[in-house]
């Protein structure tokens, strides 16, 4: 097998959870590099939140890598079956967002992964395109294609239905109309979490019901941890990077992970080949390279994707600047107060904390400075004059008193 589609398909296997239908796209691997010829790669995105963080790219990142070797994307974005909310590990019926919300969520969503993806290789498609004109005929075709007993075979709708919780019907339609997505596309691979798998061979067994040509190959990647290393990267959690962090924020988290969890992070978020990364491994290993070295260099790649090459080394700088040499940063927040203020009103009104009780707290733990001196007076009043106001490590605001 010729070595470019050997590379080709080792890199698509990085990191994978699972995938079925291999051959098929081993098949559209080599056909690209004999021929030239396109194949199309599906995976839909319900813009149910506007903002999204590295656990999300992990799947656009796999997007963008079958961009490299043939693939158009069909970024699908799920405006119509958002309207439903998708049911996959839920406990209850999600609620339904407006219209109005689904497309400024959309709009977001895009701004965002053309930092990843090629936008020259890349089709964005609404579903509601083809589904406001599927029909009640339709629908009920389509529905004839699963049975009610398959459905509650799916773990959460079983709980549910065991526990008396109400399932809508709506949300039995939800896996086959993501699958019909596959028909209205004619795609020929699909990519998803691996919480999917029974949504994305929705697709594969409604392209055989509708006597397609094709039998979309399946492609799940896993959950990224979050910076505990221990739970899905989550905002709830709070263990999250979200890709509109500033890059100060970003290099921050980043070096804040295990060495450990740093290799996860190389494998399922960095551009740098596997050959690559068994070399900084080696390095590592035997000594030659520091891994807050290695760490420092994902730190970078990833800020510079997100916001603009070069800005990963300012980030870098600026860190050491704070950290290293225990400095404060050049660019700080400045709050500006027409009077004298209690010490922890100003930590609320400069947004270091989120109550006047946090802030007490904080300044009884030694966790607050005012111009790089610690505090452990939580009655204090700044008067007239210029501080630094500093929580934790890396918190800064400047408050200005006239």
């Amino acid at each position: 097998m010729d070595n470019r589609v050997l590379e080709a398909l080792n890199e698509i296997k990085r990191g994978v959870a699972e995938i079925i239908d291999f051959e098929a796209i081993e098949k559209l691997i080599k056909r690209y590099f004999e021929t030239g010829e396109n194949f199309y790669v599906k995976a839909g995105f319900d813009p149910t939140a506007p903002d999204i963080h590295l656990g999300h790219t992990v799947l656009i990142q796999k997007l963008a890598l079958f961009q490299k070797f043939g693939g158009i994307v069909q970024f699908l974005i799920g405006d119509f079956t958002a309207t439903i909310g998708d049911p996959t590990g839920k406990s209850e019926t999600r609620k339904v967002l407006s219209r109005e919300q689904v497309l400024n969520n959309a709009e977001t969503y895009k701004q965002q992964v053309f930092k990843i993806l090629d936008e020259n290789k890349t089709q964005v498609v609404f579903n509601s395109s083809w589904l406001n004109e599927l029909g009640t005929a339709g629908l009920i075709a389509l529905a004839s294609n699963l049975t009610v007993a398959r459905m509650l075979e799916r773990d959460d709708f079983s709980k549910r239905y065991s526990s008396n919780t109400p399932i809508a019907v709506s949300e039995f339609l939800y896996p086959l109309l993501q699958g019909y997505d596959s028909i209205a596309l004619n795609s020929d691979v699909e990519l998803g979490g691996t919480d999917q798998k029974f949504n994305l061979l929705m697709g594969r067994t409604l392209q055989k019901a509708y006597n397609s040509k094709k039998q979309q190959a399946v492609l799940m990647m896993p959950i990224l941890e979050g910076l505990d290393g221990v739970q899905k990267m989550s905002k709830s959690l709070g263990n999250y990077i979200g890709v509109t962090d500033e890059p100060f924020d970003m290099f921050g988290k980043i070096l804040s992970i295990s060495d450990e969890l740093m290799w996860r992070y190389y494998e399922l978020l960095s551009s740098k080949s596997l050959k690559e990364i068994e070399e900084l491994k080696i390095n590592v290993e035997n000594g030659s390279k520091h891994p807050k070295k290695v760490k420092e260099e994902l730190a970078m790649e990833i800020v510079d994707r997100f916001h603009r090459a070069g800005f990963g080394e300012k980030a870098k700088d600026e860190f050491e600047k704070v950290f290293a040499k225990k400095d404060i940063p050049t660019e700080i927040e400045e709050f500006h107060f027409e009077k004298e203020i209690w010490i922890c009103q100003a930590l609320v009104d400069s947004k270091l904390v989120d109550s006047t009780s946090q802030a007490r707290r904080d300044i009884k733990a030694n966790a607050v400075s005012i111009n790089q001196e610690k505090i452990d007076d939580d009655k204090l009043i700044l008067e007239k004059g210029e501080y630094i106001l500093q929580k934790g490590k890396k918190s800064f605001a400047k408050i200005l008193i006239k």
